[in-house]
């Protein structure tokens, strides 16, 4: 793909674009990252609060942080709280209220939607830390962006957590089949529950780093990782029936997106075309897998 836009746009595949597109495709591969084990649950999960998290946590951290290198840690603390407790409230609706995943998520993110306008009024007060630009936004080791380095770093430990725990065990055996997982001993509602609270963390995480690169926010600045985190984790591999995927598929899935939406963006197409085009790819993916999980059963 990266060739054939160098073939359809001259002088669209060099180095500085490649580097460009895997430094944007972190930001994307890392908030997707709780949808990939939200969708391996099964369950029919989807995390529709993804973006209204990335954009608290932003916001928490621009408020806190307030300009000053000093608060730098004690603000992502702050917004991997907000976006842990989030995440646990989602998880006990699905598993002790019985809420859809779908509605619960849905339902949670307006709920984020509204508390973002109450404490903000619109207003945002604060500033990111010039720590952050350095360590995210700009190149750390060998021309390298750090958010890349901190994506390969990131990439490395959910491969641990899904092959190397009990729960990534789990989280698998969920997906496959609730009732066997049961009684098998897997305890399936504190799998699923701890499933959405690590999604909502890495959400919150995912808009801390977003912010160290743009250096602002505004009010609905995960908006646009909402769609594409779950085109990532499908395009990826993992499939939508929960049971399999990797994390590896995911950052896979969120390089493609990236790489064809920038070429989509140097044809100078329209947002309205970018955005179709990429929902195509989304509709026919899951109808591909969807014939497939129809054969296996």
């Amino acid at each position: 793909l990266f060739f054939l836009g160098g073939i359809l746009r001259p002088g669209f595949a060099n180095p500085a674009q490649a580097v460009n597109i895997v430094r944007l495709a972190a930001f994307l591969g890392i908030i997707a990252a709780g949808q990939t084990l939200v969708i391996i649950s099964g369950g029919e999960g989807i995390d529709l609060s993804v973006g209204a998290i990335v954009t608290l946590g932003a916001i928490l951290v621009y408020r806190v942080t307030d300009k000053q290198d000093s608060m730098v840690l004690p603000a992502l603390g702050v917004a991997l709280l907000a976006g842990t407790a989030i995440g646990a409230i989602n998880g006990v609706g699905i598993t002790a209220l019985g809420v859809p995943p779908l509605v619960m998520t849905l339902g949670m993110a307006g709920v984020v939607q509204g508390l973002i306008l109450v404490v903000t009024q619109g207003e945002l007060i604060g500033g990111s830390a010039s720590i952050m630009s350095t360590l995210i936004a700009k190149p750390l080791i060998l021309g390298i962006p750090g958010i890349v380095i901190i994506w390969i770093v990131f990439g490395l430990l959910m491969w641990l957590l899904l092959e190397r725990t009990t729960y990534g065990r789990h989280l698998f055996a969920v997906g496959v089949n609730r009732v066997t997982s049961r009684l098998s001993g897997v305890g399936v509602p504190w799998t699923v529950a701890l499933t959405y609270t690590l999604s909502g963390m890495l959400a919150a995480l995912g808009g801390f780093l977003v912010l160290g690169f743009t250096g602002n926010v505004f009010l609905n600045l995960g908006d646009r990782y909402l769609f594409p985190s779950i085109a990532a984790v499908v395009v990826g591999g993992t499939l939508m029936t929960g049971g399999q995927g990797s994390y590896w598929g995911t950052m896979a899935g969120a390089l493609v997106l990236t790489l064809i939406t920038s070429l989509l963006t140097a044809l100078q197409l329209p947002e309205a075309f970018r955005l179709m085009i990429l929902g195509l790819i989304l509709l026919a993916l899951l109808s591909v897998y969807g014939r497939q999980a129809s054969l296996r059963q």
